[in-house]
């Protein structure tokens, strides 16, 4: 793993495979570093042709940390939000877009096909709409095109995403355990014990809770991009789970037709993570993708 200075931050980051492969730009979610992007995950999309940058978003990880901007109110944003006012965040979806830009220009990528998970998919959105022209193609996974309109989170999925992260190494843990049984995939539940190894791993790495507020205030502030990603005109691939508890499947839909000419890949049994018995899958119909595109 390297740093690089990019967008007047610095940005931990990682790659697999030969440089001279097609570019694929992988964007995790809310809270979560560049290590929950698997790295059999990622060396199965370098044997499969690609040139994979992993990074860890600003707020996360070992990237920039934000603690001067202290913690936001979340409820008075969305009570902001819902009266039509303007909010203040430390920093916006638009920013953290441009993180993963400023990843690509280190590296003198100019183009590069960009997959997002959950949050991820809403920045690799927002990248499109920022800069069409620098991306290929574009994978959005289980996530959404911030359309106000859709269905909710169940109610003990999002419970399970506001739960308190914990304040000792068990509580962390056991946390995860508990989040993972509420929101994972039903038809392919996750060994608790891997669980509890992949937490143990984030929390020695760089355990940083208190960034996840004002990732989510970012995300909150941005509203929906559904009608800006109905102009654009690139490749798209949308996967999304048919059981996801905390982004239900017409979200993906959603993203889909604002997406035009979009391929859409729902998983029966999938939720809201990516399970290891899926992965072949997965990484065929982005290959598929990205070859087409490049």
């Amino acid at each position: 793993m390297a740093s690089v200075q990019a967008n007047g931050i610095t940005i931990e980051y990682d790659t697999f495979g030969q440089r001279g492969n097609r570019p694929l730009l992988l964007v995790m979610g809310l809270g979560a570093q560049m290590i929950h992007w698997r790295a059999e995950f990622c060396e199965q999309l370098a044997d499969a042709g690609h040139f994979v940058v992993r990074y860890d978003n600003r707020d996360v990880g070992l990237s920039t940390r934000f603690d001067s901007a202290g913690v936001p109110d979340m409820a008075a944003i969305m009570m902001q939000l819902a009266q039509g006012e303007p909010v203040s965040t430390a920093y916006t979806l638009d920013d953290m877009a441009e993180d993963g830009f400023g990843v690509l220009d280190a590296l003198d990528l100019e183009t590069a096909h960009i997959c997002g998970a959950s949050m991820g998919g809403m920045i690799v959105q927002q990248m499109a709409i920022r800069r069409p022209a620098r991306v290929k193609s574009l994978t959005s996974i289980m996530s959404s095109t911030g359309n106000r309109d859709l269905p909710p989170a169940k109610p003990e999925a999002l419970a399970a995403l506001m739960s308190p992260p914990g304040t000792t190494l068990d509580e962390v843990i056991e946390r995860s355990v508990s989040v993972s049984s509420v929101i994972g995939s039903p038809g392919y539940p996750a060994d608790p014990a891997e669980v509890r190894a992949r937490a143990l791993e984030a929390y020695q790495r760089a355990h940083y809770p208190i960034g996840v507020a004002r990732q989510m205030a970012a995300v909150a502030a941005n509203g929906s991009r559904k009608s800006a990603l109905e102009r654009l005109d690139l490749p798209a691939l949308v996967i999304h789970g048919a059981a996801d508890p905390l982004v239900p499947l017409e979200a993906g839909v959603d993203t889909h037709q604002a997406l035009r000419g979009s391929q859409l890949m729902v998983l029966d049994g999938m939720g809201h993570d990516l399970p290891k018995p899926l992965w072949g899958q997965i990484v065929a119909r982005i290959t598929r993708l990205t070859t087409a595109a490049n």
